[in-house]
């Protein structure tokens, strides 16, 4: 079984929700990388969304494409987060997840993406940049080597919904409200009908993201998904941090807040 849906399953047993933490791979360093991985599942987090810094990120609002910016700028290259994640998978088996934008994926070579994404470990793949009528390729490479192609829907995909989540794998990304990702201080959707929406088409796993900032979101959202995705919160936190002691204290602190409300 796929490691996010042992995730699901043990989280579901015991009355919990997912905690589903996003960092930008090479932000500030892979090492910073490496060592937040193993922080934030220390701290609670159930999954990790790894995103692959690229130089036009259309999903993601200015703080991430701040974080993606300066890891291009250090240099990194999709094979040297592969290493890394090689080597973290050695001492972890937390669920890692890829966000990647699809252009990477094909300059890369679809295939030899998703293989070595398997080789390392990693368990699904989101492309935010995907149309649906094109995933074809990636889709069926997915299911080949065993890892998870996420769908996402949005609260305008409406009669959509049953298309993006057939024979997908992992869970829902249900994005909370249109735009880009980035830290909000209220969510204006119907949650709640909206996610009555999605399970009509699908008994998948639902985990909400895009703009949930605090303990006190979390709380307001829980109750209508199986998880809940933070990620602009966390790379701010590591944008502010003045050291890596500071940064890796300051996540943990943030995640435990978080995975306290999700308990």
């Amino acid at each position: 079984m796929n490691r996010i849906d042992k995730a699901f399953n043990n989280l579901r047993k015991r009355g919990q929700k997912a905690l589903i933490t996003y960092i930008t791979a090479g932000n500030p360093n892979l090492e910073a990388t490496a060592d937040l991985i193993i922080e934030m599942e220390k701290a609670g987090a159930d999954i990790i969304e790894l995103g692959i810094p690229y130089s036009d990120p259309l999903a993601d609002g200015p703080v991430i494409q701040r974080a993606s910016a300066r890891a291009l700028n250090n240099g990194i290259k999709i094979a040297d987060i592969m290493n890394m994640v090689r080597s973290v998978r050695q001492v972890t088996p937390i669920p890692l997840i890829y966000l990647v934008y699809y252009n990477s994926v094909f300059k890369y070579g679809i295939e030899r993406f998703v293989k070595e994404a398997h080789d390392v470990g990693i368990d699904g793949i989101i492309v935010p940049d995907l149309p649906l009528e094109e995933r074809g390729e990636v889709f069926d490479l997915s299911k080949q080597y065993g890892i998870h192609l996420i769908p996402l829907v949005a609260p305008t995909s409406h009669e959509r919904i049953a298309r993006i989540v057939e024979n997908a794998g992992g869970f829902v990304y249900c994005v909370s409200t249109t735009g880009v990702t980035g830290e909000r201080d209220e969510i204006q959707t119907n949650i709640k009908g909206y996610m009555e929406e999605v399970s009509r088409y699908t008994d998948m796993p639902k985990a909400i993201g895009f703009g949930i900032s605090s303990p006190d979101m979390v709380s307001q959202l829980k109750d209508y998904c199986d998880g809940i995705i933070m990620g602009s919160a966390i790379v701010s936190l590591i944008d502010k941090a003045a050291n890596k002691d500071e940064m890796l204290e300051n996540v943990s602190r943030f995640v435990k807040s978080i995975k306290q409300v999700l308990q």
